[in-house]
């Protein structure tokens, strides 16, 4: 039995009592709203009469009076007055096609008013018995600033499950005006589980302006989730059902190829960026931080990008020469493999951390400079080829003594493991299988034996069963993703597709789908932010540029199979956001007011186009750790991936979705564009100063128009799944 607070003992006898003031059948399901005095109560009924109970309006030590309830057969409007203030509350169904509970309530106060406390909006109702007998099992629910979502499935009675999403951009005008904050405000122990307001400390709410209090998505269903592969694949279908009824922020064009060039000018000249050690040049992880030697990371992290770059341009950029020259110094032969650290400075290392340390290991770090590795060997770097060649036994070493299963930290030399588990009874590292599978994958390309594709296949059924809990750091996760469609494809095995999925259900999790508009996060747009760490309290540039690059990647990849069409939406649109959001990492960007004073490594030169480690949301300002130098290439992966150069010609395309089978000949460029064509993307023409080209654009052989033009840009709203033709 469970304990609950008087705010839930009385639920079930109040709802008795009371009688129904409303009442709607919509997809099997019936809703009846309730007014039992201190709380307006929504019931949902299941067809097999399981209930729920939704709370959209509470009235803090007053009764509700009902003073106009409008019912137009598609909205339900009620007006609610107490001693308070007024309350309106919106009922809606926004999809035809699912049964997609919408309330949103907004609150007028009559005086200001502090509000020590709110209780949550969920609650079971059960026909018999009490609420303390129920059960439910809680998916996944809102953790720190992510997305304001509670997942969830009634198991006594054995109803089905719950996909609640708290849209927590409509709350950002209340927190602004009592200085509260929405982190973890979706959550909650069985049974009272759901949103609750922030409760004021400091500022009351004030009077005589009506604030969103709640404005919530509610999405039923009667599958009964009964094994991990279910609950992440319909997460991800739950997720895109409320994301197409949701209001999207509008995107802000950025200037890319100028970004690039102001990132490898202060890259390239500024001296805090920089270190030397016998006479090479290396980057330093953090601007002025000149105490840490080199990381082998760190200068991959930038020598990539900077690769792609290349490529982009067809010519070389002397700052890659600089850092690739000085790779193979990383070589440790006592081991047989690249280290983390310069072997030539290991008693630099000063003990402040477990690793920073000689000879420690955090298991994922070995193999991402690996990856970035086969990576330039796949561009035919051969310098590259013969480094990850040389490293790539270690791994396997590494790999087999674990038996695929990667604490977070041993010992290089002896394999001792220093830091077992992420925290007690979690276990370690459970998305490094993935991303040894990934790294496994590239070598199996580079070098087409098969011992790197079995080895592959053995990782991955470490990641079967965990769900949800594959995540531990999201780039890690998102190369795992990758790989699993990879092993997909070459296999054709379906387990790989679905664990793919989870794996990608894992990174929607972490993500902020909501727009934080309070606080210093109003200084920059923060919508579809995605997470470094289950834990973090901060999105950070190098993890955000290395799942967008992923994720791109994966979409691309994916247009041979038939991709489950959530993945269509959510994939594309959060890079889409995240081509609009990157730049604001660079501090240039943001007022000074909103940087941190104090800074843990180096220093921060707000001018500078190195980006911010460090973005909060909300009251914390950014910038706590540094301004970090391997992230450096987040201009470059953006630049290389929307721009597509136009050869012969003096002008560039610019589109903010993936696309495939770019196509130009003579003076027609035909390409197509990934996603979903229930949503569109921009498209824009950026033109030469003084052209005089003549273009028409056509879309699935319509030709369409521009939606703003000017001497060097002309831009279009395009939609996914689309072809595109271009003429001129």
């Amino acid at each position: 039995m469970h304990t609950i607070s008087p705010w839930a003992a009385t639920v079930h006898a109040d709802l008795e009592n009371s009688t129904v003031i409303w009442e709607k059948e919509f997809q099997k399901y019936t809703f009846q709203a309730f007014n039992t005095g201190d709380s307006l109560w929504i019931v949902a009924t299941w067809p097999d009469n399981g209930k729920m109970a939704f709370r959209p309006a509470f009235g803090m030590n007053s009764c509700f009076e009902v003073t106009n309830l409008f019912d137009d057969g598609q909205t339900l409007v009620i007006t609610l007055e107490t001693r308070l203030g007024k309350y309106e509350v919106t009922v809606s169904f926004p999809d035809d096609n699912a049964p997609l509970l919408h309330y949103t309530t907004s609150f007028k106060a009559n005086q200001p008013l502090m509000i020590p406390f709110w209780p949550r909006d969920i609650i079971p109702v059960t026909q018999k018995g009490s609420v303390e007998n129920t059960n439910g099992k809680i998916h996944m629910n809102q953790m720190g600033s992510r997305s304001g979502i509670i997942f969830f499935s009634t198991t006594k009675p054995k109803t089905g499950s719950i996909f609640y999403f708290q849209d927590l951009t409509s709350l950002s005008s209340y927190c602004e005006a009592t200085e509260t904050n929405l982190d973890d405000s979706v959550v909650g122990s069985w049974p009272e589980i759901g949103f609750k307001l922030p409760t004021t400390e400091e500022k009351p709410l004030p009077a005589d302006k009506a604030y969103i209090v709640s404005d919530a998505y509610v999405l039923l269903s009667e599958e009964i989730i009964d094994d991990e592969i279910k609950e992440t694949h319909q997460f991800l279908n739950n997720l895109a059902t409320v994301y197409r009824t949701l209001p999207h922020p509008e995107v802000i064009y950025h200037n890319w190829p100028e970004i690039t060039d102001n990132c490898l000018n202060d890259i390239y000249n500024n001296k805090g960026c920089w270190t030397q050690t016998n006479g090479s040049p290396y980057l330093n992880a953090y601007l002025c931080d000149y105490d840490t030697p080199a990381e082998v990371m760190v200068q991959l992290a930038v020598i990539m990008p900077l690769n792609e770059l290349k490529h982009w341009f067809g010519e070389t950029h002397p700052l890659y020469d600089d850092l690739f020259n000085g790779i193979d110094a990383f070589y440790e032969p006592k081991i047989k493999t690249i280290n983390r650290w310069l072997p030539d400075l290991k008693d630099d290392l000063d003990n402040s951390e477990i690793q920073k340390k000689e000879m420690v290991m955090d298991s994922w770090y070995l193999h991402h400079p690996l990856m970035n590795l086969a990576r330039l060997a796949l561009k035919g770097e051969k310098k590259a080829e013969e480094l990850v060649m040389e490293s790539v036994e270690f791994a396997i070493k590494v790999a087999h003594h674990f038996d695929y299963e990667w604490p977070v930290f041993y010992k290089m030399d002896t394999l001792e493991v220093i830091r077992k588990e992420t925290a007690p009874g979690k276990g370690g590292e459970k998305d490094v299988p993935g991303s040894y599978a990934h790294l496994m994958l590239l070598i199996y390309r580079l070098t087409n034996d098969k011992r790197y594709l079995r080895e592959a296949e053995k990782a991955v059924k470490k990641l079967v069963g965990i769900g949800f809990d594959i995540f531990y750091q999201a780039n890690n996760t998102a190369f795992s993703a990758g790989a699993l469609l990879e092993l997909y494809k070459i296999t054709g095995k379906k387990e790989y597709l679905d664990l793919s999925y989870a794996c990608l259900a894992c990174l929607f999790k972490n993500m902020q789908i909501w727009d934080c508009q309070y606080g210093y996060g109003k200084n920059y747009p923060n919508y579809f932010s995605v997470f470094p760490l289950n834990d973090a309290p901060y999105t950070a540039a190098y993890e955000e540029m290395e799942v967008y690059a992923a994720l791109s990647e994966y979409l691309i990849q994916a247009d041979e199979i038939e991709l489950l069409p959530s993945l269509k939406i959510l994939i594309p649109e959060f890079l889409k956001y995240a081509v609009n959001r990157l730049p604001f990492y660079y501090p240039s960007k943001l007022p000074d007011e909103m940087l941190s004073e104090e800074v843990k490594t180096g220093e921060i030169q707000k001018e500078l186009w190195i980006p911010l480690e460090d973005l909060y949301s909300g009251w914390e300002k950014s910038g706590q750790v540094g301004q970090e130098v391997y992230g450096a290439g987040v201009g470059f992966g953006a630049m290389t991936r929307q721009y597509h150069q136009v050869k012969d010609e003096d002008f560039l395309l610019f589109v903010d979705y993936p696309l495939v089978k770019y196509k130009q000949s003579k003076k027609t460029i035909s390409f197509t564009v990934l996603g979903s064509a229930e949503f569109g993307c921009n498209f824009k023409i950026i033109l030469a100063e003084k052209s005089k080209i003549k273009m028409e654009v056509f879309q699935n052989k319509e030709i369409i128009d521009p939606t703003a033009k000017s001497k060097t840009l002309l831009e279009y709203k395009i939609n996914g799944e689309s072809h595109i033709k271009i003429t001129w």
